[in-house]
């Protein structure tokens, strides 16, 4: 995770879909469904 916030690696390489800690059941149901692979929470 450091490298990610210090911007050493891409998150997009990573994660498709964005989330805030708020909408994690919303990630969840995402990546259940298929509509997200990976999803990152941000806060």
């Amino acid at each position: 995770m450091p490298d990610v916030l210090d911007g050493t690696i891409g998150p997009g390489r990573v994660f498709d879909r964005t989330f805030t800690l708020d909408q994690v059941p919303d990630a969840y149901q995402a990546m259940a469904d298929r509509r997200a692979l990976k999803a990152l929470i941000t806060f």
